[in-house]
């Protein structure tokens, strides 16, 4: 553990030392350090609430101030078992009541396994540590809420409370961490999202379903013309595939029924559900034999890739026709759980920027040098140049890999080679791969310093062989192509999500959806509202997303409207700045600029748009 980490699982110790004073009764599951934080399991009777936390802080604070020393003992197994029996594990003292969480996790450490306990003051925990070295090390910490959570998070074993709170060296840094939940919280998109009319979910359709409004569709929009231009740049063909496919192509492929828990469920054709009826055949007999391939049916599309397969195979290829790269803005299907769904950034229904490239071998390099190069160029066109490259390979401990493992080999080096030429610090993370095959990862830092997962390229020896795809090599005989996978967004969602977050909804002039706004002093003055309305035809005849403020609101309040409504670009029109063939030039969150000629202000809201300036 870090220090930090070790400061936050000692907190969590105090927290539980702290309301056994309050609720002797209470029993103490797992009380781990998180991210940002820790938490600790109890089931009580009492339900603990917000209003109970300065209570339980008072108690905590005495514990602290008292400087009691982590003391670490090691115990035999049966003595372990004992004191949980006896109520001493996460206790101040003997209970008629065992420790009974404690006295399951004890029965489940390994043999051979050491086991210890931690003291700290009264109280006795079963710990593996490490903790620091007194209470009093504990610097500044706080509660920040309690959700429920079940034992072991097996939803058949007890539901339990689970309180969480943070904990840091000293005050100056908790403090700047909860300014930064406060500026994450105005940033939240799904706040901005409805405020700013981006998208919307609605029950009737559904959880994890977005709807673009016209104002997200516009950032929708402009994102795939831009990814768009460079696909065309880099000798990509653009296709199109549908939203439900064969049960047997995903068969093939892997997807079924390898990931069959994260799917929509199968769909069975209405007659073969008729005979089947007539049978008397159940439900679970029924989920058993479209399991066994007995029966076909369809899936709402979990994955681009097998329908780009067939694509490849619709002709026969030359080694002269290589590489193919085929790209879509695919939408596919999953099924997370409700718990699980967030916004934009956590759906059931998602469109991929998702490209797949068939090539020979000696092509792969420059292929995968070519799938980095988009994402960076993606990257830095939005101002996101704080990231880190993660290549993700198989856990040879685990199961779930299908391919040969030379071809995993070869895949492995090519992404270990290719993210070398990144010129930025890479780690090598194993458990990480797809089902398929290896992956280079850009996790990403937004202006919160919150890491996100967004481009992928992956490398595929497996899905051609699956699929039995060739081409005819130089030799007159049949090789077999590598598959790479790539999505610089991600998904057009999360990506979204990601950016009105990274922006604050303050997108780059390009990007958003309100670029201009014509805002006249006086729309009583009949040359005045002429020249406004000019001005406004030429920004639209020139492309530009642009609107005129005609109210009879005094310009303070126009003014005020469109930086509430995030417009990027204002041009406020008086008379003198129309006698001077001007506009006022300001721009959201920068205030006035001052007086600009009209056409040279014109012309740089187009060039900055051109060029997509990241201002």
């Amino acid at each position: 553990m870090t220090e930090l980490e070790r400061i936050r699982h000692s907190c969590a110790h105090v927290l539980a030392t702290a309301i056994l004073k309050i609720w002797p009764e209470a029993q103490f599951a797992a009380g781990p350090p998180v991210e940002n934080g820790f938490y600790y399991d109890v089931d009580l009777p009492h339900r603990i609430a917000p209003e109970d936390f300065a209570r339980i802080e008072e108690e905590m604070k005495r514990e602290i101030k008292a400087n009691h020393v982590f003391e670490r003992v090691e115990i035999p197994r049966d003595e372990a078992i004992a004191m949980a029996e006896r109520g001493e594990l996460a206790a101040l003292a003997p209970r008629e009541t065992a420790s009974r969480f404690k006295l399951d996790i004890v029965r489940n450490i390994p043999d051979g396994e050491v086991i210890t306990i931690f003291r700290n003051g009264d109280f006795i925990d079963l710990c593996a540590g490490p903790h620091v070295m007194r209470t009093g090390n504990i610097g500044a910490f706080k509660l920040t809420h309690v959700a429920s959570a079940y034992y072991k998070g097996d939803e058949n074993n007890p539901q339990l409370q689970r309180i969480y709170g943070t904990a840091f060296k000293n005050k100056t840094e908790m403090e700047a961490y909860f300014a930064l939940l406060e500026e994450a919280k105005k940033r939240d998109h799904r706040k901005l999202g409805k405020e700013l009319q981006l998208f919307h979910i609605d029950e009737a359709v559904g959880q994890g379903l977005i709807l673009w409004t016209p104002k997200g569709s516009i950032i929708r929009q402009a994102l795939q013309d831009f990814i768009g231009e460079e696909l065309r740049k880099q000798g990509y063909d653009q296709v199109f595939t549908p939203h439900i496919g064969r049960l047997g192509l995903y068969r093939t492929s892997g997807h079924f029924p390898y990931y069959s828990e994260s799917q929509f469920p199968p769909l069975i054709d209405r007659e073969t559900l008729g005979a089947l009826a007539e049978e008397g055949c159940s439900c679970s007999e029924l989920s058993n034999r479209v399991a066994a391939g007995e029966i076909d049916g369809y899936l709402l599309k979990p994955m681009n890739c097998p329908m780009h397969v067939k694509i490849y195979a619709s002709q026969p290829r030359s080694y002269r026709d290589l590489p193919v790269r085929l790209a879509e803005f695919g939408t596919v299907y999953r099924w997370e759980q409700s718990g699980e769904l967030n916004g934009m950034t956590r759906v059931r229904g998602f469109t991929q920027d998702d490209a797949h490239l068939f090539c020979t071998e000696d092509q792969v390099p420059a292929e995968i040098e070519g799938c980095l190069s988009l994402v960076k160029t993606v990257l830095s066109t939005l101002g996101m140049s704080d990231y880190r490259v993660r290549v993700g390979l198989r856990d040879p401990d685990s199961a779930k890999y299908t391919g040969d493992p030379a071809d995993w080999d070869k895949a492995e080096n090519a992404c270990r080679n290719a993210a070398g030429t990144l010129g930025v610090p890479f780690t090598e993370e194993p458990g990480e791969a797809a089902f398929y095959g290896p992956k280079i990862d850009f996790v990403v830092k937004d202006v919160l310093g919150r890491e996100w997962q967004l481009g992928t390229v992956q490398v595929d020896f497996n899905l051609p062989k699956r699929f039995d795809i060739w081409y005819k090599g130089p030799d007159g005989k049949d090789h077999r192509p590598v598959m790479i996978h790539r999505a610089p967004f991600g998904s057009m969602e999360r990506f979204t999500g990601v950016l009105i977050e990274h922006f604050a909804g303050n997108f780059p002039l390009w990007l958003a959806p309100d670029q201009v706004r014509v805002l006249p002093i006086n729309t009583d003055d009949e040359a005045l509202m002429a020249y406004s309305q000019a001005l406004h035809a030429d920004l639209r005849a020139a492309g530009v997303r642009v609107s005129l403020d005609a109210s009879g609101d005094r310009i303070n309040g126009k003014i005020q409207r469109a930086e509430t409504e995030k417009v990027h670009t204002m041009f406020v029109v008086g008379k003198r700045d129309m006698e001077a063939g001007a506009i006022s030039l300001r721009v959201h969150g920068r205030g006035n600029l001052g007086t600009r000629p009209r056409g040279g202000a014109v012309e740089e809201v187009l060039a900055s748009i051109r060029e997509r300036r990241q201002a």
